[in-house]
């Protein structure tokens, strides 16, 4: 990450009007505005996914697991659709700057201008261990809800996790690779490119604007988004929720907890919210997009009026 101080990373790139460093800021304020729009859906998913399981420990089907998060949402709409939130907010810098960083700066050491497959698989690799606390205490934050209506709160949370040398908060790292190079391989490689191929195809035919060609290869790349990283988002559901008090869930037992739920459930228990996965995709990533691209062009209108290039 030595990069973000050399004196180049901050010079303005004459071809697309902004410097290296800006173009990360960029993604950082579109990451944040789509945490913000996204956490409401985000929240229930996730309750969808930690409520297949009723209080004996029993496996419920995911009808009766949907009636229990719309329960929750009823009872707490506000505090339901607002949780996990500040640690998500956090996590844009703790989660994001390190994704983003490996992204970009492997981008921008090797030359290739646009983020491709390679700087996708090192970000994913390498990011993991900064982006696994926060998805694990965002998690943590909601396990109380069905008990106590409230979110449960951030200190606690690392006092128990503390008792444990902190051991906890990297629960659930190794599903989170797999979930994070897909991410990075479809929504921040894949989704930019389609996009482009849109506006071309498209673009010159229609009136589709940037905003339309964003929407529309969102809807493209977020079904198969959802379907490659659902099974591993229930992955780390399943390990990260359980009590930080308690001993800890390997990989080898979640994956035996999703097998036991698809015999009884068939297809539907592995699947659990991915419906409900696929708006919330197609919601990110075009507030994502939308965001990161409107701060790019504030950035470069005003190096532009700055006369830096």
């Amino acid at each position: 990450m030595s990069f973000l101080f050399d004196a180049s990373y901050h010079q303005v790139n004459k071809k697309n009007g902004v410097s290296p460093f800006q173009n990360l800021c960029a993604y950082l304020g579109g990451s944040a505005i789509q945490t913000v729009g996204d956490n409401p859906v985000t929240a229930y998913r996730q309750l969808v996914q930690q409520f297949a399981k009723n209080a004996q420990g029993v496996a419920v089907s995911p009808k009766e697991a949907m009636s229990e998060a719309n329960a929750v949402f009823k009872a707490s709409p506000v505090n339901a659709s607002l949780s996990g939130l500040v640690p998500r907010m956090g996590g844009v810098l703790l989660k994001r700057i390190p994704k983003f960083g490996f992204l970009l700066g492997y981008s921008y050491v090797v030359g290739e201008g646009e983020p491709g497959f390679a700087a996708a698989t090192a970000a994913s690799i390498l990011s993991a261990p900064f982006i696994n606390p926060v998805r694990m205490v965002e998690k943590q934050q909601r396990t109380a809800f069905k008990i106590t209506g409230t979110e449960k709160r951030l200190m606690e949370i690392l006092k128990e996790a503390s008792a444990k040398n902190f051991a906890p908060l990297f629960r659930g790292t190794i599903p989170l690779m797999g979930h994070s190079f897909a991410s990075a391989m479809l929504g921040l490689v894949g989704q930019p490119r389609l996009q482009k191929y849109i506006q071309k195809e498209l673009g010159s035919n229609t009136s589709l604007g940037g905003t339309a060609t964003n929407l529309a290869s969102s809807a493209v790349v977020s079904p198969i988004y959802v379907v490659v990283t659902n099974p591993l988002s229930r992955l780390e559901v399943i390990m990260q929720t359980n009590s930080i008090k308690g001993s800890s869930i390997s990989v080898v037992d979640a994956v035996k907890e999703k097998g036991a739920d698809m015999a009884k459930f068939g297809m539907r228990g592995i699947f659990r919210g991915q419906g409900i996965g696929i708006g919330k995709a197609i919601v990110s990533l075009t507030l994502f997009h939308e965001g990161r691209i409107y701060i790019t062009g504030v950035l470069r209108d005003r190096n532009k009026a700055g006369g830096l290039f």
